[in-house]
């Protein structure tokens, strides 16, 4: 699940990152409105994690324009007791009222709500994977085929995570290479090709499909004849 931080404070964004990262959360920290909308016009973030004290009110800015333009993605805002009086936190029909926690807050009860928000409008644990007999255990690193467990290099389970918990959505070979940490991008480069080629002879044939001249995609279900090498 790939978190959107949108924070100015430098070492609260950093605790938040690490402790999300412990989660096996993947984040995204952003510190302006144009950067946290280009992430979200991206089509790559699950949910939106925004502090309401970002200078200049960008935050309820953000706010409002999530609840406009992308009203499924679920937001949970850190906020202060002011915040709560402000009106544009429930929103002008009342319809729209969001989860919130308030400043300050320990990292434990952060961790239960994130899960429990991505569990309400996913309706599957974030930490726990399954999909078409594969199983990741996202929190400890760990993955099994029909109840088999994988012997996965860092890289390989990197690009695992990145595609099953992104299913039926094409991610683009840069993305990926970002993802698996890959110094070396671009179609010069064979790294990803290699790292994908290893996976699949793990995985099986029919579970990565290769979308050409793009990147790579996990399908929730199987379909035949659409998986290439």
């Amino acid at each position: 699940m790939n978190v959107l931080l949108f924070e100015d404070q430098l070492e609260l964004a950093q605790k938040l990152r690490q402790d999300l990262a412990t989660w096996a959360y993947r984040s995204t920290w952003v510190r302006v409105l144009g950067s946290a909308l280009s992430q979200l016009e991206s089509g790559c973030i699950d949910l939106l994690l925004v502090d309401l004290s970002v200078a200049d009110d960008a935050g309820f800015v953000l706010l409002q324009k999530v609840r406009r333009d992308w009203p499924k993605t679920p937001v949970l805002c850190l906020c202060t007791r002011e915040h709560l009086l402000d009106e544009r936190l429930i929103g002008s029909d009342g319809h729209h009222c969001i989860d919130f926690m308030l400043k300050p807050f320990e990292m434990a009860e952060l961790r239960v709500r994130l899960r429990a928000l991505a569990r309400r409008n996913g309706g599957a644990d974030p930490e726990c994977l399954e999909l078409r007999g594969l199983r990741l255990h996202l929190s400890a690193q760990r993955a099994s085929i029909d109840g088999r467990p994988l012997e996965l290099s860092r890289s390989e389970y990197l690009l695992l995570s990145a595609l099953a918990t992104r299913a039926d959505r094409v991610q683009p070979r840069r993305v990926l290479e970002e993802q698996m940490g890959s110094s070396v991008s671009g179609q010069a480069s064979n790294v990803l090709d290699v790292q994908i080629s290893k996976l699949r002879k793990k995985l099986g044939e029919g579970y990565v499909r290769t979308v050409r001249n793009v990147g790579y995609v996990i399908d929730r279900h199987k379909e035949g004849g659409r998986q290439t090498a």
